[in-house]
């Protein structure tokens, strides 16, 4: 188990996107985040306190989590003074990158010198099976997205808490870095052997009631170069009896990709469908989430009615005005 609280260490992340596991920290579990760190020209703010190593563990924090999402999930040489002072304090350490901690010297030095523990949560603890495409039971809710960081995991985990307010059965299946380190258990999907990759989203949603809802977090896009073959194994591992389109409006182009324009919300939906129906004959498309946090109230609104007008469906931002009529139509399925 990861110890709780948590400083923030956001390193020299260029933008607030780059920062999102923190921000995942921040918004989901707040009481457990005593503050944040960061180095000089750090173009990310919490808008936490910002705390030296010494004042973060004078206010209770035990564990230092990397909350930074970096292309290729690389530790970088200039975080390290920070990491193993840390160490060197009585910190442990976390981190979600596919450069492992205990894959750095100079930081398993440090660990076992001064008695502190290195978590690589993207490192997966189970033999996953290959994936049957047996139909299970219970109900299986994937966000799928026009590209990578649009939403997927806030829409899954809104709706997740909206249905334990209603008193539905839901549980949320994390499924990266981020959602592992909120809730403390998933699968870190985009870690594991590619030919196991789906048999690792049955194993996590297993057989369940009938009425119980599995929120199944999304990652990467099926039209996104680098990251579309985790996003496949989601939709045939998943076997969603619903899917929710997830779209920025802002993008320019998809992430890390200048050269490939971002796919409209009716793309998606005839690319992932079929694909999901794959799998799962039954399932249906019941609504669309919208990341509207870099439009002001009046435009959201306004795009948010031109799209569900435009789609057929209710097309809300969760986060921002709550997850309700993703679940009304959740359940109606």
């Amino acid at each position: 188990m990861i110890e709780t609280p948590y400083l923030l260490f956001l390193g020299d992340a260029p933008d607030m996107l780059a920062a999102k596991v923190a921000i995942g920290i921040r918004d989901w579990r707040p009481e457990h985040a005593v503050g944040q760190i960061s180095l000089p020209g750090c173009g990310a703010d919490l808008g936490l306190k910002e705390l030296s190593l010494a004042e973060a563990k004078e206010a209770g924090a035990k564990t230092l989590v990397i909350g930074v999402a970096n292309r290729g999930g690389v530790i970088s040489p200039a975080w390290k003074e920070v990491l193993i002072e840390a160490l060197e304090m009585g910190y442990d350490l976390a981190s979600g990158l596919h450069n492992l901690l205990r894959d750095e010297g100079d930081l398993v030095a440090a660990a076992q010198t001064h008695g502190g523990t290195l978590h690589d949560v993207r490192v997966p603890t189970v033999g996953y099976p290959i994936a049957n495409g047996k139909k299970r039971t219970g109900k299986r809710c994937l966000a799928v997205g026009t590209d990578c960081s649009v939403g997927k995991m806030y829409t899954a985990m809104a709706m997740d808490a909206e249905m334990q307010k209603r008193g539905m059965k839901s549980t949320f299946r994390a499924t990266g870095q981020t959602g592992i380190l909120i809730t403390g258990h998933g699968v870190p999907l985009d870690a594991v052997v590619a030919d196991f990759m789906a048999g690792s989203i049955e194993y996590l949603t297993p057989d369940n009631d009938d009425d119980h809802w599995d929120l199944i977090e999304g990652q990467g896009s099926l039209f996104h170069i680098s990251y579309s073959g985790v996003t496949l194994a989601l939709v045939h591992g998943g076997q969603p009896d619903a899917l929710i389109l997830c779209h920025e409006p802002t993008r320019t182009h998809m992430r890390g990709l200048p050269e490939y324009d971002v796919p409209t919300l009716e793309e998606l939906r005839e690319v992932a469908l079929p694909l999901a129906q794959r799998s799962n004959p039954a399932c249906q498309i019941v609504g669309i989430s919208v990341n509207t946090q870099h439009l002001s109230e009046d435009k959201a609104v306004k795009y948010l009615a031109e799209v569900e007008e435009r789609m057929g469906l209710p097309a809300v931002d969760p986060y921002r005005h709550g997850a309700g009529r993703l679940v009304d139509a959740l359940a109606a399925v």
